[in-house]
């Protein structure tokens, strides 16, 4: 396993141009995959977890092209057209429960797997709402979690008129995948909510995406969503954001460490819940700007203490659980349980990691409590195959300690030269 040493910084300061956004690009690659006409997709980001969609279409079928800046996807005008497959999507949540969903209602056989994680990230509220719609999906290793079979089903098992149920606690990517794939039913229908819907603006980001793809979805609150009939049509050229998730580590990094350290490729006009961020770290005591598409922060240590609910927010949540380490006094973060079932268990491995550099962790079943120490000690991390653990953690250097950080490769998931972005504006202590 390789190592990264990060040794520690004095100050933060300049420009980082973002990769394109994960959500944004997975989304828009299955949309121009299914909508009728060629869609150029510029700005796509190009990561572990974009080529596992880019692969999983081929293998369906569908034909892309890359051109100087972006890449041109043949729409199938609706479900793929070839109807047996089987597809190997690593760890990539937001390529797996989608075209779970799609490829549920496509007629044909499929089989779908991932890596030992993702066959412990649950996914039966997801197919407990697809087998209300006649599909017929079983599950080849334990009940509620992939692998995956799909055979042809019996889409006029449920009326039309009849509300599909979904359980919105356990992750908002479920009802996405719903959203996505309802189109290609052949009725129009309703999509209802049960209990909590967790991470709402990445529903939203979906939403917006279906809607430049010719599907507006009316919505009651958040409980129930009105899904039409296809099919997509293609919006021509589609540009895709940077990665709001991705720029809350070099905004923390310009709270804590001076800055001003700027993003470019996402701002006030994003589509993106993650921008919230810099609520976050306004609260924490830093000086926010934005353009359109760009944000800029200037701050210093030590940060505010922060008691906020982060549930909207669950990716950058990370980044706030370490630049904890840098606040006057305790902080916690609550409504995050959502993190138990991501990459891994985030809540115990962030729990674990903040308490190397010296701070009291209190780990509690839907969040964290973190006291930070009076000075951070110098450790080494694992990262537990999780890109975040590694971007997040590597902030830990702004304390003016050396950082060895254990499998730096895994930040390949979403940005693979997330290392040199950060070394780019960073002095050396």
């Amino acid at each position: 396993m390789r190592t990264l040493d990060l040794e520690p910084v004095r100050r933060v300061a300049g420009t980082v141009r973002l990769p394109g956004s994960k959500s944004i690009s997975n989304r828009a690659l299955l949309l121009a995959a299914l909508a009728r006409g060629e869609t150029r997709l510029v700005g796509l980001l190009d990561a572990d977890d974009t080529r596992v969609m880019r692969d999983a279409l081929a293998r369906l079928g569908v034909q892309c092209a890359r051109d100087a800046d972006g890449l041109r996807v043949h729409g199938a005008g609706g479900a793929p057209r070839v109807r047996e497959a089987e597809l190997f999507l690593g760890n990539a949540g937001t390529a797996f429960r989608p075209l779970t969903a799609v490829l549920a209602l496509a007629g044909g056989h499929y089989r779908l797997s991932g890596v030992a994680r993702m066959h412990e990230r649950p996914i039966a509220d997801l197919v407990d709402a697809l087998r209300q719609l006649g599909a017929r999906i079983d599950y080849l290793g334990n009940e509620g979690f992939p692998p995956l079979a799909i055979r042809p089903g019996d889409p006029a098992s449920l009326r039309s008129d009849t509300p599909v149920r979904v359980r919105g606690a356990v992750s908002s990517q479920f009802l996405s995948a719903l959203l996505m794939a309802l189109p290609l039913s052949g009725a129009a229908r309703v999509i209802e909510v049960t209990g909590e819907l967790i991470s709402k603006p990445y529903v939203e980001i979906t939403l917006k995406l279906m809607a430049r793809f010719g599907i507006s979805v009316p919505r009651t609150d958040w409980r129930s969503f009105h899904v039409p009939i296809g099919p997509y049509r293609s919006p021509g050229t589609l540009h895709v954001e940077g990665d709001a998730s991705a720029a809350s580590y070099f905004l923390a990094a310009g709270a804590i460490g001076g800055g001003p350290v700027r993003v470019e490729g996402v701002g006030r006009d994003s589509i993106q819940g993650d921008t919230a961020f810099i609520e976050v770290l306004e609260k924490m005591g830093a000086q926010v700007s934005a353009g359109p598409d760009w944000i800029e922060v200037r701050g210093h240590a030590p940060l505010a203490p922060i008691d906020l609910d982060l549930n909207h927010i669950p990716d950058a949540a990370m980044t706030a659980a370490v630049a904890a380490l840098f606040a006057s006094g305790p902080s916690t973060i609550r409504n995050i349980a959502s993190w138990r079932v991501k990459e891994t268990d985030r809540i115990a491995a962030m729990a674990t990691e903040l308490r190397k550099f010296g701070a009291q962790v209190d780990e509690r079943p839907d969040g964290l409590r973190i006291t930070p120490p009076a000075q951070l000690r110098p450790a080494t991390v694992d990262t537990y195959d999780d890109h975040r653990m590694a971007m997040s953690l590597a902030l830990a250097s702004l304390g003016g300690v050396a950082v060895r950080i254990n499998d730096p490769d895994c930040v390949a998931k979403t940005f693979p030269d997330y290392f040199g972005a950060l070394a780019a504006i960073v002095a050396p202590a």
